[in-house]
């Protein structure tokens, strides 16, 4: 097997057109065609990653955080970022990162930590706009069920918690087969009317080529006319951060306690707390100050994410609890997530979680 199957496996489930401008998600080092042995999985990738690989006998690094978030002007090994590249090309070692892409997709990062923090009722907290498109096409009546299944099926069709979602309006379509044509009903060089269903969908952008793909290749026209839109609607399937409930409303203790213990931290940054009970939790992986002001809105008892910085504190103005658990600690569980990816797929390969702790912040 390929290294190309490996990302195909994870860029199926977050594609790389969900990564933010500024990040540099995909293949870092490495050719996608080399034979894939094993892949460590980790947070960030580090010399110490790399020499873990080698010792393991992996190929490949799948890593949270890209080790490249700017351009290289140099390979001198004057800093750790330059250092572990040279170290993974010496080795023949590839180096993958999944990471906005991860974050922003409904069932990534924040999603797993919603699933260790037991939430219910989850859905995207900032969810993004201009991601979804419109298919039309135009299918011969008895043959339009084969195309609305093959379409469905490629990905198109999903509104909320519902599947196969599509508007369907009968017609005439005309057209005339010109000299080289080969058409499917109808004569060259005779004007045809045919009995058609105007079928309409939805997709997400980023599932537009195999959509397409699946309509060409159901639909028995030669030439099949078809129209994308792109829409302003927000796709609630995809976005940051993220806000579900607790089963039962808990004191404000208790819940941090909680929070201690699910990610294994001894302190948690917090602003003043409300004494009152949290039932409402928002959280983002990494660095989520952004969304502090959606949190708000949605009525959040506590915001759980990192990097918050000192004056960012003081913009909760006691309407609800920042808890900064640190960065790295609120992205540890990545690399079971990308463990669970993989394995469905590739049941018998080797997939080694990362012993090395890259967490480069400290407390005493």
């Amino acid at each position: 097997m390929k290294i190309k199957e490996i990302i195909d496996a994870l860029e199926e489930f977050a594609p790389l057109s969900l990564q933010e401008t500024y990040d540099n998600a995909g293949l870092i080092t490495g050719s996608p065609d080399d034979e894939f042995k094993a892949a460590i999985l980790a947070i960030d990738t580090t010399e110490d990653v790399v020499d873990e690989a080698v010792k393991k006998g992996a190929n490949l690094i799948i890593s949270h955080h890209p080790i490249i978030f700017s351009g290289l002007k140099k390979l001198n090994g004057k800093n750790y970022i330059e250092r572990t590249i040279i170290k993974a090309i010496k080795n023949d070692i590839a180096i993958y990162a999944a990471h906005t892409n991860m974050d922003n997709v409904y069932s990534g990062v924040n999603a797993q930590i919603c699933k260790k923090l037991a939430l219910k009722n989850c859905k995207i907290l900032s969810a993004q706009k201009a991601v979804l498109k419109k298919l039309v096409t135009f299918v011969p009546v008895e043959h339009a069920d084969t195309v609305r299944k093959a379409v469905f099926e490629a990905g198109a069709g999903h509104i909320g918690n519902y599947d196969s979602c599509s508007y369907n309006l009968s017609g005439k379509g005309s057209f005339r087969a010109l000299e080289g044509s080969n058409p499917f009903v109808g004569k060259q060089g005779e004007i045809h009317f045919e009995d058609e269903i105007r079928f309409e969908t939805i997709f997400p952008k980023y599932k537009q080529s195999q959509i397409i793909k699946a309509l060409l290749n159901s639909h028995p026209y030669e030439e099949v006319a078809y129209d994308i839109y792109p829409l302003d609607n927000t796709y609630e399937k995809t976005g940051a951060g993220m806000i579900g409930e607790l089963e039962k409303a808990l004191p404000e203790k208790d819940f941090f306690d909680i929070i201690k213990k699910v990610f294994n931290i001894s302190c948690i940054r917090h602003t003043e707390l409300l004494n009152k009970d949290i039932k409402r939790v928002a959280i983002c992986g990494g660095s989520g100050s952004f969304l502090l002001s959606d949190a708000i809105k949605q009525s959040a008892d506590i915001f759980i994410s990192g990097d918050f910085k000192y004056h960012q504190f003081f913009d909760a103005e006691k309407r609800i609890i920042i808890a900064d658990i640190g960065h790295y600690e609120s992205e540890q569980y990545t690399k079971e997530l990308f463990y669970d990816i993989l394995t469905k797929k590739f049941p018998t390969f080797a997939f080694y979680f990362s012993e090395i702790n890259t967490n480069p912040v400290k407390y005493y």
